[in-house]
């Protein structure tokens, strides 16, 4: 090994001097030969493009040969050696250029390397991986992508999984992708083996760099992951509508891409034996996402919230099939019921009626048998009867608890799904939600989405109607001892006054307070309306010994809607004789023998400047006897 190891060194030195940015994908899968023995295939897909037209350096496509290959038993290195290509294949486009109206210039090559090794049994994993660097530049969904290296690797397992297989991606990588078409692809693997087998999207891992693009690996690496840019992910590769998904039992891949670009898609295949994992195996590829004009697309949307589903029928056996296929002239559909051939229909927008329940596969042709066909595959699904609804309980009052209680039935399945929206602003997604509405006349529209676990939604929606509640005990006042206020409560139709001191009752509207002290009684009015809503509303009687008034020493009136009036608080006095405000100079700039009535601080339609003014007030108490006040005010603004 010292030897193998002092070439492949040797080798590095000689040959990697230029930086590849030029590697798009690749792969790494094996079969059991017995005893031991075992061969592996090493594929890197690579861009054999031009360089004038962004692809790949030559001498960097001629540098990937050969292969460095480093195994691992546990962590600890096994064996590193080199390996020659078996074998240099043009992958074919996978799509009729005559079918697409703008056909990109796309070129995509396999190196394939094909080696054996003898791996004696073991309880620890061997890892067999290689690293090359570097990535196409131009990638939209990771950070650096040209001086981003790659992992392919393998794992054969530890005894007592004897002389097991990996799995075997059928298809080659689809090389172009048009953007706002749907997309369905492929991508299920083989097992000779016979083990079950589970597909999802990993993580693209890095490996190499510019100063080392092909490196012998003797420590086993940290398979750390590619950096993703967000939004991407290894879930969320490429941006969709619907989103790029993969079927984890077929392995198909479907979407309808919405982002132009070259995109890192990285699948990981695991194999299943008794219900547990043994291995996985895992392809990368970069997606390429082009503005390209397919001449025909069958279309058959995705109107459900499952992957590649066209609708989940919860009401009936009867489905209404949509059509947005472009391009088509002629329209075959198969219904997806097995043991019959009736199930069909050439007609843009089909309708048809299932004999029963189930998951059914829909495929529709458009153009089938001409130059430019298509089609397409969808699930239905047919779960009827589902139905949404809901009550509510509580007394519908301002602030009074409401109790929303789903009603939902489901003839399949359960119900397991609850999306509330109460109206307000407010959503809940538990089945009986508890909301409060404020105080104010509005009519709230409540909505409950269900859904049950066959895929099944429903929609029902409510309108209720919250009234205002305004009680209203009455405005503040002040009053001399021994005399008497009516009272007039209005809002409600019946009334509790608390407490009851001095007032004639305590449950009417328009009680009478009579006052024999002086002092201050805040009362607490509570009200019912007609509706059997309770709203509160407060007063303060202030009870004085003598008459009296208050004058503020200053005001603004600058209109901003406080302090703008200067004028009398007065409480006892049966008349006012004159209220007369004077400037410095002695002119009488404002005059009223009305109480209710302030000054607005103009004089002659013009604010008055900033200053002292003087006022005199003459009024009349209660016995008629005149009384006479005075003082000053200062304008501020």
């Amino acid at each position: 090994m010292n030897k193998i190891f002092l070439t492949l060194v040797l080798m590095v030195t000689m040959t990697l001097s230029v930086v590849a940015t030029h590697i798009v994908g690749g792969e790494m899968s094996y079969v059991c030969l017995g005893n031991n023995n075992y061969q592996f295939t090493l594929n890197i897909y690579r861009d054999c493009l031009p360089p004038s037209q962004g692809g790949g350096n030559p001498q960097a496509l001629q540098q990937d040969n050969p292969a460095f290959i480093s195994v691992f038993r546990g962590n600890s290195l096994y064996s590193v050696d080199s390996f020659f290509y078996s074998s240099i294949l043009l992958i074919p486009a996978n799509f009729s250029n005559d079918c697409i109206n703008n056909p990109p210039n796309t070129c995509i090559s396999r190196i394939q390397f094909v080696f054996n090794l003898q791996l004696p049994s073991s309880p620890l994993t061997y890892t067999i991986l290689s690293q090359r660097c570097c990535r196409n530049e131009t990638i939209n969904n990771i950070n650096n992508p040209g001086n981003t290296g790659s992992t392919y690797f393998c794992t054969v397992p530890p005894t007592p999984v004897i002389c097991n297989n990996s799995a075997t991606f059928i298809n080659y990588p689809p090389q172009i992708i048009c953007a706002n078409n749907p997309f369905y692809y492929d991508h299920s693997a083989i097992d000779p083996d016979g083990d079950s087998l589970s597909y999802e999207f990993c993580n693209a891992l890095v490996g190499g760099d510019p100063a080392d693009p092909k490196p012998i690996i003797t420590s086993f690496p940290s398979m750390a992951p590619v950096s993703y840019k967000s939004p991407f992910s290894a879930a969320m590769p490429m941006s969709g509508l619907p989103p790029l998904t993969i079927d984890p039992t077929t392995g198909i891949i479907t979407g309808t891409p919405n982002m132009q670009g070259r995109f890192v898609v990285t699948i990981c295949c695991t194999e299943w034996r008794n219900g547990v994992a043994i291995n996985s195996v895992s392809r990368e590829f970069q997606f390429v996402v082009t503005n390209c004009s397919k001449a025909v697309v069958a279309n058959i949307p995705v109107l459900s919230q499952e992957p590649n589903t066209h609708i989940i029928e919860c009401k009936s056996y009867t489905v209404n099939f949509q059509n947005w296929s472009a391009g088509g002239f002629t329209y075959e559909w198969d219904f997806g019921v097995t043991g019959i051939n009736t199930d069909t229909s050439t007609l843009f927008q089909p309708s048809y009626t299932y004999p029963d329940t189930g998951t059914y596969v829909v495929q529709l042709w458009v153009n089938r048998g001409s130059t430019c066909p298509d089609s397409i595959k969808r699930l239905v699904k047919i779960y009827p009867l589902f139905n949404t609804d809901f009550t509510s309980s509580g007394l519908l009052c301002p602030e009074e608890p409401i109790s929303f209680i789903d009603q939902s039935s489901s003839q399949y399945g359960s119900v397991n799904f609850w999306n509330w929206n109460l109206g307000d602003g407010t959503t809940s997604g538990i089945q009986n939600p508890v909301n409060s509405y404020p105080n104010f006349q509005k009519n709230y529209f409540v909505s409950l989405i269900s859904g049950n676990t066959f895929g099944c939604r429903d929609t029902a929606s409510k309108v209720i109607t919250i009234p205002e509640v305004k009680i209203f005990a009455g405005n503040d006042t002040t009053i001399i001892k021994d005399e008497s206020i009516f009272f007039n409560a209005t809002g409600g139709v019946t009334y509790f006054w608390n407490p009851s001191n001095y007032l004639s009752s305590n449950s009417l509207s328009n009680p009478i307070g009579t006052y024999t002290d002086t002092g201050r009684v805040t009362y607490i009015l509570q009200g019912t309306t007609i509706d059997g809503c309770i709203g509160y509303d407060t007063v303060t009687v202030t009870v004085a010994k003598d008459p009296y008034l208050i004058m503020p020493t200053v005001f603004s009136p600058n209109g901003d809607g406080l302090n703008d009036y200067f004028k009398v608080f007065f409480a006892g006095f049966r008349k006012l004789n004159s209220f007369k405000i004077f400037n410095r100079y002695g002119e009488m700039v404002f005059s009223t023998m009305d109480f209710r009535k302030g000054w607005d601080g103009y004089y002659k339609g013009r604010l008055c400047d900033l200053g002292t003014y003087y006022w005199l007030v003459s009024a009349d108490d209660l016995a008629n006897k005149p009384r006479f006040y005075k003082g000053d005010i200062t304008i501020v603004y």
